[in-house]
């Protein structure tokens, strides 16, 4: 059984439709009322059975309490993953664009929200000695990209929280993974372009697929868009018991775009 924080739409909802393609139950938590005919379209697409609870990533008391919704209506939960992010909604190139007025709740939500996520579900897997949690990250936060400074320093600081949960929770059997998306198109990624078109001068301004091809092209090896699918097809893989022995780390779906060395 497996529950995706951020479930309503994009990557999280292709996550979830993944873990239901394989007979999982799912149950799809998001702020968006949405989440409730999302977790219809699950059910109708791949016939498990799948809920969908309101709940904001910045409510700590919500989310214990759709933990708890959850054990109430399956018994149990398997697997976490958590896939609310938000941007500020400015190009942040330079830093100074943005005041340091626009970071808390970009850090609110997409770091500690997956603390807060973390404290939720983690008591139910340490109890029941098994489990994993998948915290859906960027490549943003591994290259210091420029685009959305709040966004980028979130993403890296829940890649840290990742290794930091991973070594608590394996003496319980629980493994902590974190995925890095390159470009998917989002509503985060779209909200980028948005901020970039607003603050360029009219006549270089592109639409949002004119910016968007030419930028997977130009940072792209593969020179293609992800997609909701590729992630969702590494989150159930990591999920599973062919990953046994997978955790604490940070895996790419990007294209190329990250290659260390």
């Amino acid at each position: 059984m497996a529950a995706v924080i951020g479930g309503a739409q994009g990557i999280g909802l292709a996550i979830a439709m993944e873990f239901a393609s394989e007979g999982a139950p799912v149950a799809l938590i998001d702020r968006s009322s949405s989440v409730e005919s999302a977790a219809k379209q699950v059910t109708a697409r791949h016939g498990v059975r799948a809920i969908g609870l309101v709940c904001d990533a910045t409510d700590e008391a919500g989310l214990r309490a759709s933990a708890a919704a959850i054990l109430r209506e399956f018994g149990r939960f398997d697997h976490v993953v958590y896939a609310a992010a938000v941007g500020s909604g400015k190009f942040g190139f330079p830093f100074w664009n943005l005041e340091p007025e626009d970071w808390p709740r970009v850090l609110d939500v997409n770091i500690t929200g997956a603390v807060r996520t973390a404290h939720a579900f983690s008591p139910h897997m340490i109890e029941n000695k098994r489990g994993t949690f998948l915290f859906i990250s960027s490549i943003a936060g591994q290259i210091g990209s420029q685009t959305d400074p709040p966004y980028s320093a979130s993403k890296a600081a829940l890649i840290n929280f990742a290794q930091c949960a991973a070594k608590d929770l394996a003496p319980h059997n629980v493994r902590v993974n974190t995925l890095c998306p390159g470009m998917v198109k989002t509503e985060v990624n779209r909200a980028v372009w948005q901020a970039w078109f607003n603050q360029t001068p009219p006549e270089q301004r592109l639409s949002y697929e004119q910016w968007a091809d030419e930028k997977v092209r130009r940072v792209a090896p593969l020179g293609r868009w992800q997609s909701g699918e590729d992630m969702a097809a590494l989150v159930v893989f990591l999920a599973s018991s062919r990953a046994a022995n997978i955790t604490g780390q940070t895996m790419n779906v990007d294209g190329g775009q990250v290659m260390h060395w």
